[in-house]
């Protein structure tokens, strides 16, 4: 039996329906060995990269236990942004799709009667930030005796000390049988040591970062001083505009890169940790519609974000680490996106040898290229092209 067929064929016939439409070739890491634990009712502790197939490894087993005939909340999911909050409850009703299940979310900021109007249908899954999930707990709008599955997504952006005393009175109001899964990108030993002391005897999952490069990304880099980095990008988005989404380390620098692309006529849209829900809502939508195919993202704020069919990410500024590397470089090629992607690195000298050691760890082939007339270019296609000038 092949591990696609054996993943699958635990499940009822709407999700075994769902995964033969979305035409993923196998399950990941992560998903494979994520159905027996969460299927066991055990507690899950799993750390796997951006891009590795996280909220289908949790989401997919949580779905097949949900019983359709209840008509209070049976699993809850929490994340600390709107945006992924609302990214989950896409996915979710994506592959609830031919069955009874129902489901909603809930976010801060959005029309209280509405959200209201959503409990009344009696859904079984909810996603939702930690803050308004407990607001409607208070209200006693939202009946938590039922819930025998809490979801942490990003974990380690949720068990922060903001978010600590919200997390813990939501779970408090379950039942103690409940089951507690906690899935993220990255786990520092602290977060890891909080989240064992909600659960009990946690399965672990840890996927190596190796596990999660896809080889059919391609890696590009293109060495330049630190300075021209950002005419390298106006040159490589004017070769070819397809959707990019840039890095870059502080909001600052986002900004400066912003007003001078924009003097220079050139579309971007930004998203860093200051930007107000409309101005994130309003470039997200910009960018996903292709009206600008350029992102610029600082990575906290782009964290949890999943753009379909995103064909480029920019090393604008060079990772702090080799995780960030990974996470970064994750965001292209994901699982059942319809390109491969590219990956470029903008790297000064020193950095290109950075670059190359990551490389070598992580086991993924490197391209140099070039900028020349206009085109990005190898450094064979340079040569042949000057030769014929």
């Amino acid at each position: 039996m092949s591990q696609e067929t054996s993943f699958i064929q635990a499940f009822q016939p709407f999700i075994q329906e769902a995964w033969k439409q979305s035409e993923f070739p196998a399950p990941t890491s992560v998903q494979a060995q994520s159905v027996q634990p969460i299927m066991e009712n055990k507690d899950v502790l799993a750390k796997s990269p951006t891009g590795s197939g996280k909220t289908l490894a949790y989401l997919l087993p949580v779905l097949e236990k949900l019983n359709a005939e209840g008509k209070q909340p049976q699993a809850v999911i929490l994340a600390s942004s709107h945006e992924l909050v609302m990214q989950i409850h896409s996915v979710i009703q994506e592959w609830i799709k031919g069955s009874e299940l129902r489901t909603a979310s809930f976010i801060g900021g959005a029309n209280p009667k509405r959200q209201l109007e959503k409990l009344k249908k009696n859904p079984h899954i909810i996603s939702g930030t930690p803050g308004k999930v407990l607001e409607l707990i208070k209200m006693k709008k939202l009946k938590m005796h039922e819930v025998k599955t809490i979801v942490l997504d990003e974990g380690d952006q949720l068990l922060v000390p903001e978010h600590m005393k919200t997390i813990g009175e939501v779970i408090k109001s379950t039942q103690r049988d409940r089951q507690l899964l906690l899935y993220s990108a990255t786990l520092s030993p602290k977060t890891e040591e909080m989240a064992a002391q909600m659960m009990n005897e946690p399965v672990k999952i840890s996927v190596d970062r190796e596990q999660a490069i896809k080889s059919e990304v391609r890696h590009l880099y293109i060495v330049s001083e630190q300075r021209d980095k950002l005419k390298a990008l106006e040159k490589i988005m004017r070769a070819a505009p397809v959707k990019t989404l840039a890095f870059m380390k502080d909001i600052g620098s986002v900004n400066v890169a912003a007003e001078k692309l924009a003097y220079d006529r050139m579309p971007v849209s930004i998203l860093h940790s200051e930007s107000g829900k409309t101005d994130r809502e309003a470039a997200l939508r910009k960018f996903r519609k292709g009206d600008t195919p350029l992102l610029i993202a600082t990575d906290v704020a782009a964290r949890g974000l999943d753009i379909q069919d995103l064909e480029q990410v920019v090393h604008l500024d060079f990772p702090e680490d080799i995780d960030q590397f990974v996470h970064r470089s994750g965001r292209t090629g994901r699982l059942g996106s319809k390109t491969n992607g590219n990956v470029i690195s903008l790297v000064t000298e020193r950095e290109e040898r950075e670059l190359k050691q990551y490389a070598k760890k992580l086991g993924i082939e490197l391209e140099r290229n070039v900028l020349f007339g206009g085109n990005i270019l190898t450094e064979e296609e340079r040569l042949r092209n000057g030769r014929k000038r």
